[in-house]
């Protein structure tokens, strides 16, 4: 059958710009910083991305503070080193979660501040088999001005307040209270509760400000998102990528690409999937907001020029996807055991999204 030749050949393709060559691994530093604005009617809500840091420490890593104990411990040494190279206090290090495969650990944890989170200043560090650091990432914020961690607007206002900003209804998904770091460097306590609307399939989680009652930050779990890839039908670059607007089937993935109900990405990284090249928190970044992957491939380049990385993990991040979706309207759903990292209550085992390495470098002809 055509179709199902063409699908293979374009799940092959994928693999082929994946691991087209072998690549040094990057080292050094990199940092950024970002503001996005989302307007919905005639509400414009600016979310503020923290400047972030990433680095990464060779093959063979460094110590990290316990590293003379006999027995790894991969929460107490995220912790001490998280501590140690931000200089901060223990307390204020949230370990989140963490997950191994062939060759790392890898750890997520959260800024706090007298327990309460920091919903956008997060770090996350990877250790080698030797539990070793290979790579951290951060951006953790100052934190000398802290508002009170007790609200003076109630949960049933500011629920209040995100239906009517948002046209939409609370879902009864737990609210949480949350710190959010805004642009000027404050602090915002904020009641996080989750909107949908659904006669028009929006679904948000809003931030509203448990002091002042302003909606101060908000994730769009359905945003539209584009892609510049090759479609899944074709067979080859020759016939021509295309910009691919919310390919993602809801049915399928709910909650879009880049989120898994509870934390969105900006990156190729969501529910189903993270594709990267040599750590997993070498993913390709939006080339605009709103979630806009744009990246031409360059034949005339060689496959490891940051542009052709990038067209890579997305037709990547592209195509892994739209197999999760396809298999799952004939069947191949939670609880049958898929591969997503959050099953939404449906069965199954989660936390199993698939990971792929582009330009993967552990071998040749890979």
């Amino acid at each position: 059958m055509k179709l199902s030749c063409n699908f293979f050949k374009s799940v092959l393709l994928a693999v082929v710009f994946a691991t087209i060559v072998s690549a040094a691994p990057f080292t050094g530093s990199l940092k950024h910083t970002s503001t996005q604005k989302r307007s919905i009617g005639n509400l414009v809500v600016e979310s503020f991305h923290p400047e972030s840091s990433f680095e990464t420490f060779g093959v063979e890593g460094i110590a990290h503070p316990l590293s003379a104990r006999d027995e790894f411990d991969v929460k107490a040494a995220t912790v001490s080193f998280v501590q140690s190279r931000l200089n901060v206090h223990p307390d204020t290090v949230g370990f989140r979660t963490s997950f191994e495969n062939d060759v790392a650990h890898h750890a997520f944890v959260k800024q706090q501040v007298n327990g309460v989170p920091i919903a956008n200043a997060v770090a996350n560090v990877a250790f080698n088999k030797a539990n070793q650091v290979v790579s951290f990432g951060s951006s953790f914020v100052n934190t000398t001005s802290v508002p009170s961690t007790t609200p003076s607007i109630s949960l049933e206002d500011a629920i209040s307040t995100a239906e009517s900003q948002l046209s939409g209804k609370f879902n009864e998904h737990p609210a949480t209270l949350k710190f959010v770091a805004k642009k000027d460097g404050s602090l915002a306590l904020t009641h996080v509760v989750q909107i949908q609307n659904d006669e028009t399939g929006a679904w948000f989680e809003a931030f509203v400000d448990a002091h002042s009652g302003e909606l101060v930050q908000l994730t769009d779990f359905v945003a539209e998102a584009s892609y510049l890839v090759l479609p899944i039908t074709k067979e080859t670059p020759t016939e021509g990528f295309e910009v691919l607007t919310n390919p993602q089937n809801i049915a399928a993935s709910p909650a879009g690409w880049h989120s898994d109900g509870t934390t969105t990405t900006t990156v190729t990284a969501g529910n189903n999937v993270i594709t990267f090249k040599g750590a997993q928190t070498n993913t390709t970044t939006e080339s605009s907001p709103v979630l806009n992957f744009i990246y031409r491939q360059d034949p005339t380049q060689d496959p490891i020029v940051p542009v052709n990385v990038d067209a890579a993990r997305t037709n990547a991040f592209y195509i892994v996807n739209t197999v999760h979706d396809i298999s799952y309207i004939y069947g191949f759903t939670e609880a049958g055991f898929n591969f997503q990292n959050n099953n939404f209550g449906k069965g199954g085992a989660g936390n199993d999204r698939v990971t792929v390495s582009v330009q993967d470098a552990a071998g040749i002809n890979n």
